[in-house]
């Protein structure tokens, strides 16, 4: 299932990679595609919707939807 967050904050690939490595942790097979530029984080995962918006925000980063 592709699920689309507005994440705020992400200001350089080391932030990119923390939200990877979060949302990875959720979970492993999940496809993630990162345009910092637009605030956007693509996720192709079967997890629940909120599981990984409270991944992203465990890093620090605040989460629009």
């Amino acid at each position: 299932m592709n699920q689309l967050f507005h994440v705020e904050g992400m200001t350089c690939g080391h932030c990119e990679k923390a939200v990877t490595r979060a949302l990875l942790t959720v979970d492993p097979h999940a496809q993630v595609s990162i345009d910092r530029s637009q605030n956007k984080v693509q996720v192709d995962s079967e997890q629940a919707h909120e599981l990984l918006r409270k991944a992203i925000e465990a890093e620090g980063y605040q989460v629009q939807n």
